[in-house]
């Protein structure tokens, strides 16, 4: 069995000129609970934080991650951060049949 790599050793390892060039680490924050996790993403973003490590990486924040989806928690939790129920019902609540 091989050592575990480190978090700066990934490789990623993908069929050529298919995918973008810019891979990168990149943290993804959950905003309902603050769980926090690096992998590699090409997704853009304009905030950074330092992770433990001591590196700065791009930020990326969710509304919802799998610490905080029901379905791999079991407990199922009210997440409104947008107004989305307010916003289906202004737009589609009051029609007219």
């Amino acid at each position: 069995m091989q050592p575990r790599k480190g978090i700066r050793e990934i490789n990623i390892v993908m069929r050529k000129d298919i995918h973008p060039e810019d891979y990168r680490l990149v943290v993804f924050k959950d905003m309902s609970n603050e769980y926090s996790f690096v992998c590699p993403s090409c997704a853009a973003s304009s905030e950074t934080v330092k992770w433990e490590d001591g590196n700065e990486y791009p930020l990326i924040k969710l509304d919802i991650s799998h610490k905080s989806h029901p379905f791999f928690t079991g407990i199922v939790q009210f997440v409104d951060t947008a107004g989305r129920i307010d916003k289906f019902n202004t737009r589609y609540g009051k029609r007219k049949k």
